[in-house]
């Protein structure tokens, strides 16, 4: 199947089961429950309005949460107190779809004379094409991709229209352009927003096999927008399961899960090939493990409808998959200290310390987390 992605209209700016520990959620977890399957609140009283409220807005997931009440024809049900925060969270979420629109035009303006299309990745992409994630979607930066060797035209392109380095420690500026895929951040020095210039989705320093110019081949050009493009739906995939399950870091965890769960659902009714050209579009990068997660945790947390022939690709050994299970299904929990228990920290701690393995050798590694733990804090502040 041919994918064509038409510009989103954004204001004028087979169910698998899968016998994981993480299908039941934490006791104390009301969200989860509720995104998974909207009808259970029906019998919930005020504490547990208050509960779920809290821990939707602690994830990034209130607007959210308020689209998928709204898109089941639920919110009429939900009593008027938590319903006036999620009127609130929708509000803000199409302030946000609004500057996403306003800050696309501004980029790709200022890149025009690189003469190749901005990639849009993850939350600008869907915002662009309108995706199911794009709704109630709260934005944190704009990330894009460009070709490798023009990423220092595009700085400087980017500095002259007005977006500055948010990195000036020396140590950051060799850490983001001698081993990550992206340039430092930037941002706005008037209007404070933020961009991330990658030219692939995972460090050249990590283990994985992503040439950024695959990426840019198979990218669909934007209906309507000529100087714009996305990724390709197994890519767009595959992108958020690694930036979920290898970067180590879960502060919006449940978030990016949820931007998973809707994104096969909707590329899977639209492709009946969808399934397996992303098992072979991961298998190419070296990526089956990301998204083995993604795809057992989707269906275990979420009920997405995972084929079972694609659950059994990439997955570890199964003591090593039990012991990630008891980590992640931690990490995947709203960040809520309802959500916590004694074993939580101490999970998120090593599956930080993972992230960073699987994205730097040990030679590289070892004096970087000795430089974060010890020595960062001790160097003077440049403000």
């Amino acid at each position: 199947m041919k994918y064509q992605f038409r510009s989103a209209n954004l204001p004028s700016m087979s169910n698998a089961f899968v016998p994981a520990p993480a299908r039941k959620p934490a006791a104390s977890d009301r969200l989860t429950p509720l995104l998974r399957r909207p009808l259970e609140f029906v019998e919930w009283g005020d504490a547990d309005w208050d509960l779920a409220i809290r821990q939707a807005r602690r994830g990034g997931l209130l607007a959210r949460l308020e689209a998928q009440l709204r898109r089941h024809d639920l919110l009429h049900e939900v009593p008027p107190a938590p319903r006036a925060h999620l009127d609130a969270a929708r509000i803000l979420a199409m302030k946000h779809r609004a500057d996403v629109a306003r800050e696309l035009r501004a980029i790709t303006a200022a890149l025009a004379p690189l003469g190749v299309p901005v990639i849009l990745l993850k939350g600008a992409a869907y915002a662009a094409v309108d995706l199911p994630p794009a709704d109630g979607r709260l934005f944190g930066d704009i990330d894009v991709l460009l070709p490798r060797d023009r990423l220092a035209e595009a700085e400087r392109l980017l500095i002259r229209a007005g977006w500055n380095g948010a990195k000036t420690d020396a140590y950051d500026q060799r850490y983001y352009r001698d081993w990550m895929h992206e340039l430092p951040p930037l941002q706005h020095e008037r209007r404070q927003t933020a961009i991330d210039v990658h030219h692939t989705i995972v460090p050249p320093t990590s283990r994985f096999a992503v040439d950024g110019k695959r990426l840019r081949d198979a990218a669909v050009a934007v209906v309507g927008a000529a100087d714009l493009a996305v990724l390709a739906p197994a890519d767009m995939v595959l992108h958020s399961a690694v930036h979920l399950f290898t970067e180590g870091e879960f502060g919006r965890g449940l978030r990016d899960l949820c931007d998973l769960d809707l994104l096969l659902r909707h590329f899977a009714a639209r492709d009946p090939h969808f399934w397996d050209g992303l098992a072979a579009r991961a298998v190419s990068f070296a990526l089956e493990r990301a998204m083995h997660y993604a795809l057992r945790f989707a269906a275990c947390l979420l009920e997405t409808p995972v084929p079972d022939r694609l659950l059994a690709i990439g997955a570890p050994a199964p003591l090593a998959e039990a012991v990630m299970d008891r980590l992640f299904a931690r990490a995947l929990r709203p960040p809520h200290p309802s959500c916590a228990d004694r074993l939580t920290a101490p999970a998120l701690f090593l599956l930080y310390i993972r992230g960073h393995y699987l994205r730097m050798p040990l030679g590289l590694l070892m004096p970087h987390l000795f430089r974060k733990a010890f020595v960062a804090r001790f160097e003077p502040s440049s403000a």
